[in-house]
């Protein structure tokens, strides 16, 4: 993905609307997967990463063209801020042969070799590992390309993510490690299953360089994530780079939330959206809010209909690709 530099996009004005808009494109198109998915047109589970949309579009507007992520079960916001169309994406969901991994893949495995997307992941901390060879592989070959590894606050307690950090500073390979600190293990509070506030520590103790951002600020993600891909690009090892954010929805469709106070998300809402942030911060008339909201939407209902007008896959294909 070409940065806003790249794009001729220098303004900081300019820069923050186009963050703007691509955060407002998650946000649009997972409330319309939302209410698709309960009116029993999209088949599986879905994770939605509403509230989570600055740290998906910091860190990939940051990206440079050959550089490539791993994603997580919650992917949505990710593929689509790394170039997927948001057409391909839909169909995806609706199971079509359209879809970005031909209907294969649903909701938790989105991939999209093309755009430097290795996939997202069902198993948690399952993308860590391929992104840590991922990176090898372009030291080997002299390759000035990074890996960037999406996951989660649980995900820094499975033992994939320690064997990941420790290989990835021994070998001081080019990636980045981007923890979406939500603070929510699916429905497990940090204080339940960490020993520690600070998640920085525990890259530290592989000696890694470690960062953090408040993942609400796309701005602040931005600029902190091209600091650790510089680092990383450079020679200098990886980086782990925490990103403090908020999950403004359940951890799947239709997810009770029994295990939070009933204020909180509202709360939340209120204070923390980092889409009404960017916003306010760009002082954005309503009139303009308005017009870029109904692109938007266009483009999310336009993905819809590409979707449900797609092609089904073929009984026999679910017999294709199978390996024992």
């Amino acid at each position: 993905m070409a940065t806003l530099e790249e794009k001729g996009q220098v303004s900081s004005s300019g820069r923050l609307k186009e963050f703007l808009r691509e955060m407002l494109l998650i946000r649009r198109f997972e409330e319309m997967v939302e209410e698709r998915f309960r009116a029993g047109e999209l088949p599986g589970f879905l994770h939605v990463a509403i509230g989570q949309e600055a740290v998906a579009v910091g860190v990939c507007q940051a990206l440079e063209e050959n550089d490539v992520i791993a994603s997580t079960h919650r992917a949505h916001g990710h593929t689509l801020a790394k170039g997927t169309h948001p057409n391909e994406v839909m169909a995806e969901l609706y199971g079509k042969v359209e879809g970005m991994s031909h209907g294969y893949g649903g909701s938790m495995h989105l991939y999209d070799m093309e755009r430097g997307n290795l996939g997202a992941n069902a198993v948690v901390g399952g993308g860590l590992p391929g992104i840590v060879g991922s990176a090898l592989a372009f030291k080997m070959r002299g390759e000035p390309r990074v890996a960037v590894a999406f996951f989660g606050d649980g995900a820094t307690n499975i033992g994939t993510f320690h064997e990941s950090l420790n290989l990835a500073q021994l070998w001081t390979v080019p990636a980045v490690f981007v923890c979406e600190n939500n603070h929510y293990a699916e429905s497990t509070p940090a204080k339940q299953h960490l020993p520690i506030e600070d998640l920085t520590k525990r890259a530290e103790a592989f000696g890694m360089t470690a960062m953090k951002v408040d993942g609400q600020d796309v701005e602040a993600v931005y600029d902190v994530a091209k600091k650790a891909l510089k680092h990383a690009r450079e020679g200098k090892g990886p980086v782990f780079l925490l990103a403090e954010t908020y999950r403004l929805t359940g951890h799947y469709i239709g997810d009770p939330q029994v295990y939070r106070p009933k204020e909180e998300v509202r709360e939340l809402r209120q204070t923390q959206d980092p889409v009404t942030k960017a916003r306010e911060k760009l002082e954005l008339s309503d009139s303009d809010w308005e017009e870029m909201d109904a692109e938007i939407v266009k483009i999310v209902e336009a993905s819809v209909e590409f979707s449900k007008q797609g092609t089904d896959p073929k009984p026999e294909d679910a017999l294709k690709n199978i390996y024992s």
